[in-house]
C-alpha cells in the first residue's frame, strides 16, 4: 500500500521542554524576518504531557528568552523555592543534615520553581499552536527518512492498527511519511531514532559512553497541617550506598508534593532492585513523616541522561540536529535539565531561520554549533563536566567533596580530567559475585508494589499491536541473562514488563509489553544489548496527569 506523504519546512519530534521550544522560537523568528513556515511537531503520546516525567525544579532563564512575559500569559510556573535542605542518610532511621555551605554551590535552588514539567508543556504546546505550529499527538515516528545523499529528509509514523501478528486489522492506517528541509529529534531520554542516528553517523566516536540513571516520581497530596509550598528536600547516601543517585521531595501547589529517588544506572548489584529502592526510601523518617496521612495520586518512571558534556554527542548531522535529553544537555551538577533543554531548542531556531531564508535543506547546520559554543548552555556544561564523573568514580562521600571544591572553590576548573569509560550495562557483575538484597513487603500505605504502582501510571497499550520490546536474541535471556545475571530485567524494569515463569517445570522468559510505561531501562541496562525499544502505537503508553 503506498503511504502518503506531506511536505513541511521544519519536523519536529517530540513535544517536550527541547522540541516545543524550539517550535515557539521557530516561528518567532520567522514573524520576524518576514518568512513564512511550515512546521509540524509530532508527539507519541495521547496529548502533550502524557509522557513527560520530571521533579521538577524549573530555572526559568530559557523560558523568560523564549516568552519574556511568561507571567502576564499565565505559565504554570507559581511556587517558587523558598526554604531548602540536604541530608546524608546514614541507614533507614538516621542521617544527618549539611549546611548550606557544605553543599555544593551548584545544588543551591535559589529563584527555581516547584512546576509540574507536563502542565508546563501543554502550556508550551498551546503557544507553539497559536503562532501556527502543527501540533500532532497521538503519532510516533517510527523511522527517520534519508535522501539520496544520505542526509535526513523527515520521519516516517508508525502503523496504526496492527495485530500482533504484524498483519492489518480492521481500520488500519498505514504510517505517513513527514518529509522536511530540516528534522528536529527532541525524543528525550535514549530516544529510539536519536540512538539511531548516533550510531548511523558515529555521532559520539570521540565521546565517552553517555551515562543514565533511572527516576522514579510519586505525585501525593499531603495532610493540609504537613503542607509547607516552596520547601525543597535533598538527599543522599542510603538506601543507595555507594550506588551513585539520589532524593527528592519538593512541596508544590494545591497541597500536592513531588517525591523521588534518583539512581544511576551503572550498579553493578545485579540483585538490586530500582523499584524497591525507591519504595523503602518512603519509610525513613525525614520523607515519611511528610507523606503520613496522605495519599499517593499518580507514579512514574524515566531515564535521565546525565553523562554531560563528556558524553555528549555531536548534536548536528546532515538534515537534523539532536536536542534535549535526546543527545544530553542536563546539568548532572545542578540536576536540572529542563532549562537547558529549552535553550537547546532556541538555540536550533537561531541557527535554522537564516537556513531557511537561504533556502537550504539536508546540510548540516554550521550556524548551531557555533551558537552552542557560544551560549550560556556551553558554559554550563563545562562547569559541570565532571560532576557526575567524580561520583561515579570517587563515591558520593569522596565524590562530593571533589564536587564541592570544584563547584564553590574553582568554578568547575578542576585541575585534572574525569571521564567514566564503562558503559552502565557493562557495569553489572555475575549474579555469584554480588551480596544478595531483601526488600520489606509494600504495605500500602507508604510503600506499594509494582502493579498498583502501574495502574497509577494511567498506562495503556492495545495488547494486540506487535511487541514494541524487541529481542535480538530470543534465547539470550534464559541461556545467559538467567544463569549468569538471575536475569535482571525482572529487577531494572519498574513496572514488571519481564518475568521468568515456570511452565512444565521449564523457565519461560515473558515479556508483557501493556506494563510499559517507556522509561527505556531495559534498552539501557540490559548487559547484553539485547533488548530495543521502539514506539508502539501512537498514543499509547502511559498518561502522567500533573506529573
Amino acid at each position: 500500500m503506498k503511504r502518503e506523504s506531506m511536505e513541511f519546512d521544519v519536523v519536529i519530534v517530540g513535544a517536550g521542554p527541547a522540541g516545543l521550544s524550539a517550535a515557539c522560537s521557530l516561528m518567532q523568528r520567522a514573524r520576524q524576518a518576514g518568512l513564512e513556515l511550515n512546521v509540524c511537531l509530532v508527539e507519541k503520546g495521547a496529548e502533550v504531557g502524557a509522557h513527560i516525567l520530571s521533579g521538577a525544579l524549573f530555572d526559568t532563564r530559557a523560558l523568560s528568552e523564549l516568552f519574556p512575559d511568561w507571567r502576564e500569559q499565565g505559565a504554570p510556573v507559581t511556587t517558587r523555592v523558598n526554604r531548602e535542605h540536604f541530608y546524608m542518610l546514614s541507614n533507614s532511621q538516621g542521617g544527618i543534615e549539611l549546611p548550606a555551605w557544605l553543599t555544593p554551590s551548584s545544588l543551591h535552588n535559589k529563584g527555581s520553581y516547584i512546576i509540574s514539567l507536563g502542565k508546563l508543556c501543554r502550556w508550551l504546546a498551546t503557544q507553539a499552536e497559536a503562532l501556527g505550529v502543527a501540533v500532532f499527538p497521538g503519532f510516533a515516528a517510527r523511522e527517520a527518512l534519508f535522501d539520496k545523499q544520505g542526509a535526513v529528509c523527515g520521519v516516517l509514523t508508525g502503523d496504526m492498527g496492527l495485530a500482533a501478528d504484524g498483519t492489518p486489522k480492521t481500520g488500519h492506517m498505514p504510517g505517513m511519511e513527514l518529509r522536511a528541509r530540516y528534522t528536529l529529534f527532541a525524543e528525550g531520554s535514549r530516544g529510539h531514532l536519536g540512538k539511531s542516528l548516533i550510531d548511523r553517523f558515529a555521532l559520539d566516536r570521540t565521546r565517552d559512553p553517555q551515562h543514565y540513571a533511572i527516576g522514579f516520581k510519586e505525585l501525593w497530596r499531603l495532610a493540609p497541617e504537613r503542607h509547607q509550598p516552596g520547601l525543597v528536600i535533598h538527599g543522599g547516601g542510603w538506601p543507595l550506598g555507594r550506588n551513585g543517585g539520589g532524593f527528592f521531595l519538593y512541596h508544590g501547589d494545591d497541597g500536592l508534593a513531588s517525591v523521588g529517588l534518583v539512581m544511576d544506572l551503572n550498579y553493578q548489584n545485579t540483585h538490586l532492585d530500582p523499584f524497591k529502592e525507591f519504595q523503602q526510601l518512603k519509610h525513613h523518617p525525614l520523607l515519611a513523616r511528610h507523606l503520613w496521612d496522605g495519599k499517593r495520586q499518580a507514579w512514574g518512571a524515566r531515564a535521565l541522561t546525565k553523562g554531560g558534556l563528556n558524553s555528549l554527542p555531536e548534536m548536528v548531522l546532515p538534515g537534523a540536529l539532536l536536542l534535549g535529553c535526546d543527545a544530553g544537555t542536563l546539568n548532572g551538577a545542578r540536576i536540572k535539565g529542563i532549562h537547558t533543554a529549552m535553550k537547546s531548542g532556541l538555540l536550533a531556531a537561531e541557527a535554522l531561520v537564516p537556513a531557511l531564508s537561504e533556502g537550504r535543506g539536508g546540510d548540516r547546520l554550521a550556524g548551531f554549533e557555533i551558537l552552542m559554543k557560544e551560549s550560556w548552555l556551553q558554559h554550563e556544561l563545562e562547569r559541570a563536566r565532571h560532576f557526575v564523573p567524580a561520583l561515579h568514580k570517587l563515591g558520593p562521600w569522596a565524590g562530593g567533596a571533589a564536587n564541592w571544591l570544584s563547584q564553590n572553590m574553582l568554578r568547575g576548573r578542576l585541575p585534572f580530567s574525569l571521564h567514566d569509560k564503562t558503559p552502565d550495562h557493562a557495569a553489572l557483575k555475575p549474579a555469584a559475585s554480588c551480596d544478595p538484597v531483601t526488600y520489606p513487603r509494600a504495605d500500602g500505605v507508604l510503600a506499594f508494589d509494582r502493579m498498583s504502582s502501574v495502574h497509577a501510571a494511567n498506562t495503556g497499550h492495545d495488547e494486540d499491536q506487535p511487541c514494541h520490546l524487541q529481542l535480538t536474541d530470543p534465547a539470550l535471556p534464559l541461556q545467559d541473562n538467567l544463569a549468569r545475571y538471575n536475569e535482571p530485567a525482572q529487577r531494572y524494569c519498574p513496572a514488571g514488563v519481564y518475568e521468568v515463569l515456570q511452565e512444565a517445570g521449564l523457565p519461560v522468559f515473558r515479556i508483557n509489553a501493556a506494563n510499559c510505561v517507556h522509561c527505556k531501562t531495559c534498552d539501557i541496562k540490559d548487559p547484553a544489548q539485547n533488548i530495543t525499544w521502539v514506539p508502539p502505537e501512537g498514543g499509547s503508553g502511559p498518561n502522567y496527569s500533573g506529573m
